[in-house]
């Protein structure tokens, strides 16, 4: 340490403009004089200049309280007392001299005299409490070569409390770190910032703190009447948490904590790391305004700052503040540069958090990113890239994009981007360097996982945990691509080439509480399972807990009435935890009776005589809402009963039979629907449409058609003329207007005609949904074939040895002559009689279109202890069916032919 000689020359500066921190850091050389250590062995490694050395008096001219002299024994006899003043940092000690009758105001104005520092700027510390004006240095203990702490005096303040907690805290770290006499305990720090922390609050966000240049300040301490209930209120309300942060960054609370941290001492380091930890978790649940959150991240950014320079860059404490800033980020303004506004009480309040910040560490995380992906690559040992690095790369680099965004908007609005200046020229070069590394080799990892899938089996592949954050690195990838031209192509082009591995990543580590919205707008480089995949992710999670589901008890012979009355007048949010069912005097229950109500309600709300769907003429299997059914007073309501019931089963993954038609799937998907879409749903309306506009025109201009925008329809009886345009019946088809006619008459039939009862079905599945917004992304995301393959199944006929492959035995033994018996007679069953076994036995009518390999378990076959006489009896919640040891092949066919009958199938089951 240097001790100080004489007065500064150097002029003094307006401290009443300043804060406090920047003023004692004027005459302090720097605050905490922490830099890189680059001759360090240990990179990364940072030193403290001098920290923890004893002071040295060099040349050093003793300043004294009246008057100075060169006569050593004069100076002894008048000024019979000599000590010490440090300041805050440590960085320069003065050399002071008085008798003990002295009080500590004239020690105070002696330091004024020699730094400059106004002497209501000035606190001093000794044995861990501040000195009084009005005390003697004799009633302050003070000895003969004792040492001094300068600090921030607390003035007049809002907060005189924490003020003094605080810089107590600080106080006592500089003791333990200069191992000064007596000893301190480093719990005594824990224990001062819990007594900081839990100063009260206010519990309004939108309260200013008192600055130092504010003009209106608050009576000072002295000035105040003691005891008063009044002070006491104004002391404890009005403060948040951005007030305590800048208290606590104006006593230098992070660089003292930090000085701790990395002092050689265990007890010290761990003593830090649990204070800092405490201090983030205090900040970082704040909810308050722009500016205060903004003051509380700064705290933050401080500490990152300050712990960067001092410790390697894995370090556990520098990770957990560097992570909980970037979740502070989240809700604070980035900007070019730190910068203040003043707030309606004349106080200045920091509000920004300099890009330049935000991408020292999201550089660094990038590289570390960009280091494992390296290693993927190279090593088929490596990890890949860190959870928590790739969650810190999304937190840092979503505030850049919403900088970047906001700026060149305004500079194209304000049209200053023309000619060749470019606005943000260096951070988009920047964010541009990163995209280009990234994208590199997150290509080469795709590559290796499509190399590796065409060799090995998936799941040992894809499961592997070097893959774990490849999706997560290529949605934010896609982020950065949307601000450079050509990017997106190129981004989406190395998707392309790799789709076996993204279908791969999508379905293994895509999740509900993910943002997938950038997967579904691109279904063309997915296949069906990833896309399967997503889509199901966007309904709510099915429970497992029985209590929680929405119960029914239905009569099978009021099937359809009694089921719309329990999820039509169900709330939502009972529908989204799943359903319980039970069918009225039966003894089953479980996922297996609600697999067969599923499919037995969609077999009823979908037969063409209760007039809600009618079938498409080609493939009778594909239905499209009936124009007819509003002829029932509830049609509209039970279209929404419909839409919630259809998609009720995709969220129980219920394979149930039917279909919608393409012209029906469009309109849920909110898009257009062109003549070529109706073929299917009504081959007699698209023959005739294509017809005329295949005419001769000279024929279609001679009225030879003898139309008009105008048709007939059939309702209720009766029919009607309906105009396909105002004025209609006065406007002839002709040549020139024949492919609007054919537009309208599409749209009328299949879009106007229809409007309420899709708009209804439409609801009713997006209640279903976990947000009723995403249903035209849900249906948008999914080809009208994906749709069918969850709604009919895999549509083919049983295969008996992918069934016997899936099904283990319990009591018999596969070579058993009765299981031989048992699979050589359903070889033999035709089409329809295995289906019918098949959902005897798991309530499952229509298979996956993995087949088998869809089934949420393995089917098993138990040998009943009944006697020979009974039938089969199963247990279709666990796909399990019971097999009596039957004598002969002739019997188990016999038997088998019973369970195979439909009426039988339909009933049959216990828990």
């Amino acid at each position: 340490m240097s001790s100080v000689g004489t007065t500064p020359t150097t002029p003094h500066y307006h401290f009443d403009n300043l804060p406090l921190k920047r003023k004692l850091e004027d005459f302090d050389s720097t605050l905490t004089r922490i830099r890189k250590n680059s001759s360090s062995n240990c990179k990364g490694k940072s030193v403290i200049d001098h920290e923890f050395e004893s002071p040295t008096f060099e040349n050093s001219g003793n300043h004294f309280l009246r008057g100075e002299s060169s006569n050593s024994n004069y100076e002894s006899t008048i000024f019979p007392l000599q000590f010490f003043v440090r300041m805050i940092s440590g960085g320069k000690t003065l050399v002071l001299r008085a008798n003990l009758d002295d009080t500590v105001e004239m020690v105070h104005q002696k330091i004024h005299k020699i730094t400059g520092i106004p002497v209501m700027e000035q606190g001093l510390i000794y044995r861990g409490k501040q000195l009084q004006w009005e005390q003697t240095l004799k009633q302050c203990g003070i000895q003969n070569d004792a040492g001094l702490q300068l600090v921030g005096r607390m003035r007049s303040t809002s907060d005189p409390r924490a003020w003094t907690v605080i810089t107590e805290l600080v106080s006592s770290i500089c003791r333990i770190c200069r191992k000064e006499l007596p000893f301190v305990d480093p719990r005594i720090v824990k224990i001062k910032l819990e007594q900081f922390m839990e100063l009260p609050l206010d519990k309004g966000t939108d309260t200013p703190f008192i600055s130092n240049n504010n003009k209106k300040v608050m009576k000072s301490k002295e000035e105040r009447i003691p005891n008063s209930s009044d002070d006491e209120e104004d002391e404890d309300h009005k403060k948040n948490k951005s007030d305590y942060c800048k208290i606590f960054m104006d006593a230098c609370a992070p660089h003292s904590l930090v000085m701790l941290y990395v002092s050689k001492e265990k007890r010290n380091q761990e003593c830090a790391d649990e204070c800092i930890r405490c201090f983030l978790n205090f900040v970082n649940d704040f909810n308050g305004n722009c500016s205060e959150r903004a003051y509380c991240a700064t705290t933050v950014l401080e500490f990152c700052k300050l712990l960067r320079m001092m410790v390697p860059e894995d370090d556990l404490l520098y990770i957990h503040c560097r992570s909980s800033l970037g979740s502070m980020l989240a809700n604070v303004e980035v900007g070019h540069k730190h910068y203040r506004v003043c707030g309606r009480d004349g106080s200045e309040r920091e509000i920004v958090v300099a890009i330049g910040d935000v991408f020292l560490f999201l550089k660094e995380v990038e590289q570390r990113i960009f280091k494992d992906l390296v290693l993927t690559v190279e090593s088929d040992s490596s990890i890949g890239p860190l959870k928590r690095d790739v969650c810190d790369f999304s937190a840092f680099l979503q505030p850049v994009l919403c900088f970047i965004g906001r700026e060149l908007t305004a500079a194209a609005n304000s049209r200053k981007a023309k000619g060749r200046t470019r606005p943000l020229a260096q951070e988009v070069d920047l964010l541009f360097s990163l995209f280009t590394e990234l994208i590199c080799w997150i290509d080469e990892c795709l590559k290796k996982l499509e190399r590796c899938l065409a060799v090995k089996k998936e799941n040992d592949v894809i499961n592997q945990s070097g893959w774990a954050q490849c999706l997560a690195i290529l949605k934010e990838l896609h982020s950065i691509s949307l601000l450079y031209p050509g990017s997106e192509d190129r981004f989406w082009t190395i998707m392309r080439q790799n789709k076996t591995a993204v279908s791969g990543l999508i379905v293994r580590y895509a999740k509900r509480a993910d943002d997938n919205s950038w997967l579904l707008k691109h279904k063309d480089i997915l296949d069906f399972e990833s896309r399967r995949h997503l889509a199901m992710l966007l309904f709510p999670e099915v429970r497992e807990d029985y209590e929680e589901l929405h119960e029914m008890l239905i009569d099978r012979s009021s099937l359809l009435a009694e089921s719309f009355e329990y999820i039509s007048n169900a709330p939502i949010s009972s529908l989204h935890a799943g359903l319980f069912m039970e069918f009225k005097n039966e003894e089953a229950t479980g996922p297996g009776v609600l697999r067969e109500w599923f499919c037995l309600v969609c077999q009823a709300i979908f037969d063409p005589k209760n007039a809600l769907f009618v079938a498409c003429p080609l493939d009778r299997r594909r239905f499209f809402p009936s124009p007819a059914s509003k002829i029932h007073p509830l049609h509209l309501r039970y279209f929404q009963f419909s839409g919630r019931v259809i998609a009720l089963a995709m969220m129980h993954k219920i394979q149930v039979g039917v279909v919608l038609d393409r012209v029906f799937f469009l309109q849920l998907a909110g898009r257009k629907v062109s003549m070529e879409d109706i073929r299917e749903a009504d081959p007699c309306i698209y023959n005739s449409c294509k017809q005329i506009l295949e005419m001769d025109a000279e024929f279609v201009d001679s009225d030879g058609l003898g139309l008009t925008f105008s048709t007939e329809v059939e309702e209720l009886g009766t029919r009607k003329v309906v105009e396909l345009c105002p004025g209609g019946t006065g406007i002839v088809l002709n040549s020139k207007n024949r492919q609007k006619y054919v537009d309208l008459i599409v749209q009328h039939h299949f879009v106007t005609s229809v409007a309420e009862q899709v708009s209804c079905f439409a609801q009713g599945f997006a209640d279903i949904l976990a947000e009723g917004k995403l249903r035209e992304t849900f249906f948008e995301s999914l080809e009208l074939e994906d749709l069918d393959s969850m709604l009919l199944g895999s549509g083919s006929d049983v295969c008996v040895e992918d069934w016997k492959l899936h099904t283990d035995y319990h009591g018999y033994k596969k070579s058993d002559p009765q299981m031989v018996w048992f699979w050589e007679v359903v070889g033999q069953l035709n089409a329809e009689q295995k289906k019918t076994l098949l959902f005897f036995w798991t309530s499952v009518k229509y298979l996956p279109v993995e087949g088998f390999r869809g089934l949420a378990s393995r089917l098993q076959i138990d040998k009943c202890l009944e006697s020979q006489d009974h039938l089969p009896s199963s247990h279709t919640c666990f796909y399990r069916i019971c097999i009596p040891e039957y004598p002969s092949k002739a019997v188990m066919r016999e038997r088998l032919l019973v369970v195979t009958q439909e009426h039988v199938s339909c009933s049959f089951g216990t828990w």
